[in-house]
């Protein structure tokens, strides 16, 4: 599905670009390359911004390991279901962003390069941020990556990039996105044809500054004094505003979302909401338990599961819990007056996990909570308590571009703040709780987050046939494709980083 999605994706462009010029024997050279000369830059940006959007390594491991969703079943679901090893898996994130993120954005900075950039340095300044925020994303998965050798392939003839480590990865991405956001320029050319802001750089400083304190942030507990410095840099610079500064991958029926596709196609029926996450959200009257969730409470099978046999009453939910498999879930389903395992709390995906549904990667709400922590630990002017609740308030807003049957009223975020005032004595756990809720479906930062702070504190899956011996997976392994391939280089960052295992953590998880 990957494959045809970037054909598909490829032919679109080289017709666009057909299109816009008559001359065919010039455009026709080399047409199948999508790093040709004959196709704007513009569009491979596009496509890179696209594929920034999570693969479905998410649904099996991310948000399986801090227990939001869950399945019974093993095969190609296996993951953090049973906290077990599989590849197949694993290397979803690593294929579906050095093959289409990496790859066009090193394309699009060496043919830049090429032809200079006097005219043009907005576009590299986008082109920079999206690589940034991609190879963050990367190197928290799976720690020591390969970085300054990667992306290289057309215009250096790197096939085989050294992996580096992680603490130079991260200091060299504050660099990348420090002079990002300053190379932005009024006087450049204006990019309107990138589909992620539309040429406004206003915005994409907004979102390279609100990147800067996620990154940041995620060296709290490895690097205190770095981090403090980082945040206040990326606060004074400008950070995200309200949601229109989302970073946000729209899909539609051509390019749709990783996730809804497959809760809609062969797993619709196989993925559910664990028990943790709903019971937090309905002890506290959360309005968004009724915005994201639906359950079959009759359903005795999959074919039972229609969206007019469904209840989305926050009072119908019931999570999956963890520890079981399809062997051993129906018991337990009976043993709540369930008529099988069918009938718990899925995603909805007739509306946040269609597969037209946004995907959100950073937001206006994870960067004003990011902010609330900040100001606690005193690092950022402005209290603690405008930044959570303005955090808490934008995520509830946000719901109704899921679909319009997902909104929350205003009067219902008004009163579950007033029920959920802020604590300043349970400061740290109550913003990073939050912080758990806002990054639904977005499970690398959930994951990242979870891992730097052990907030939510939740219970280790007690399934009984596990690979690893601690609490929870700490990072995803390589890909088979890596060790078969890229063998020397990936062995040395093993032998440097620590065994190439679920267990191993990363630099920055003290």
């Amino acid at each position: 599905m990957k494959k045809i999605y970037n054909i598909c994706f490829a032919i679109a462009i080289v017709m666009m670009a057909v299109s816009c010029d008559k001359n065919f024997e010039e455009i026709n050279t080399n047409s199948v390359d999508p790093t040709s000369a004959s196709v704007s830059p513009v569009f491979l940006l596009n496509n890179a911004i696209i594929n920034s959007s999570f693969s479905n390594a998410q649904l099996i491991y991310d948000l399986g390991i801090v227990q939001q969703v869950i399945s019974p079943n093993s095969g190609v679901l296996t993951g953090a279901n049973y906290n077990q090893d599989n590849r197949d898996v694993t290397d979803d994130h690593w294929v579906k962003y050095y093959e289409n993120v990496i790859k066009n954005t090193g394309d699009i900075l060496g043919q830049l390069e090429q032809e200079g950039v006097a005219d043009r340095p907005n576009l590299k300044s986008m082109t920079r941020l999206v690589k940034a925020l991609t190879f963050m994303i990367l190197t928290d998965e799976y720690g020591d990556i390969p970085y300054s050798e990667a992306g290289k392939g057309i215009y250096e003839q790197i096939v085989l990039p050294k992996y580096d480590a992680q603490q130079d990865i991260y200091l060299d991405l504050i660099k990348e996105v420090k002079e990002a956001v300053a190379g932005f320029s009024a006087a450049g050319q204006v990019e309107t044809s990138e589909v992620m802001y539309a040429g406004d750089i206003a915005k994409w400083r907004r979102f390279g500054n609100s990147l800067l304190l996620r990154l940041g942030m995620h060296l709290t507990e490895v690097d205190p004094a770095l981090a403090e410095q980082i945040v206040g840099d990326a606060f004074a610079a400008g950070i995200m505003q309200s949601n229109e500064d989302n970073y946000v991958i729209r899909h539609d029926n051509n390019y749709s979302n990783n996730n809804g596709a497959l809760l809609n196609a062969t797993e619709a029926n196989n993925i559910y909401l664990v028990d943790t996450f709903i019971d937090f959200l309905a002890d506290s009257n959360d309005p968004r338990l009724g915005a994201l969730a639906i359950r079959y409470t009759s359903a005795t099978s999959g074919p039972e599961q229609t969206q007019e046999n469904g209840s989305t009453d926050p009072a119908d939910q019931i999570g999956m819990p963890m520890g079981y498999d399809n062997g051993t879930i129906g018991a337990v389903a009976e043993s709540l007056g369930l008529p099988s395992f069918y009938a718990f709390t899925q995603i909805d995906r007739f509306r946040v996990a269609k597969q037209a549904a946004p995907m959100f990667v950073i937001t206006h709400a994870q960067t004003q909570l990011l902010l609330a922590e900040a100001a606690v630990r005193g690092w950022v002017t402005g209290e603690p308590s405008d930044y959570f609740n303005a955090g808490v308030r934008a995520h509830m807003e946000l719901m109704v571009q899921f679909d319009p049957a997902s909104e929350i009223p205003a009067a219902d975020i008004d009163t579950y703040l007033a029920a959920n005032p802020f604590d300043a004595a349970n400061a740290i756990q109550q913003i990073n709780e939050q912080y758990w809720v806002a990054c639904f479906l977005n499970g690398p930062e959930a994951f990242a987050n979870f891992r730097r702070t052990g907030i939510p504190a939740l219970t280790p899956n007690p399934y009984p046939s596990q690979d690893i011996s601690g609490d929870f997976i700490n990072r995803l392994t390589y890909p088979n494709s890596e060790i078969a391939t890229n063998t020397a280089n990936l062995n040395e960052a093993v032998a440097r980083m620590g065994a190439d295992n679920l267990e191993t953590k990363v630099w920055w998880d003290k």
